[in-house]
């Protein structure tokens, strides 16, 4: 986060970063896996990141080709073709997404969150 604090990078995010992690704290609270004021901490937290949001309609034509291309889900494709329109690689907490888009042209488009420093 001190790169996002100095300035160095921005975080950018499609507009269903929100209704998705909205799903998550949801699912987790309801298998007990966290207490309605953790979800509360984490929901204040997400609304504090300095994203910048992009509507998910502008990106939904690439998504859908890329997802169709990669065998991937519009969802993740998604995130992905923001990362490309801002000519930016993806940063990404999904392994298994990084590592079969590893394996393509994509590769240098996506890094792994557990391998980013």
């Amino acid at each position: 986060m001190a790169k996002v604090e100095e300035k160095e990078i921005d975080l950018l995010a499609p507009d269903l970063i929100y209704p998705e992690a909205g799903k998550i704290l949801w699912k987790k609270q309801r298998l007990r896996e966290l207490t309605r004021p953790e979800v509360e901490e984490i929901t204040g937290a997400i609304l504090s990141l300095p994203l910048k949001i992009e509507a998910q309609k502008s990106l939904l034509p690439l998504a859908v080709d890329m997802a169709i291309a990669y065998g991937m889900t519009v969802y993740d494709a998604l995130y992905l073709s923001l990362a490309k329109v801002y000519e930016t690689p993806l940063i990404t907490a999904g392994r298994r997404l990084a590592d079969a888009l590893a394996k393509t042209d994509l590769r240098d488009s996506v890094i792994w969150l557990g391998s980013y420093r």
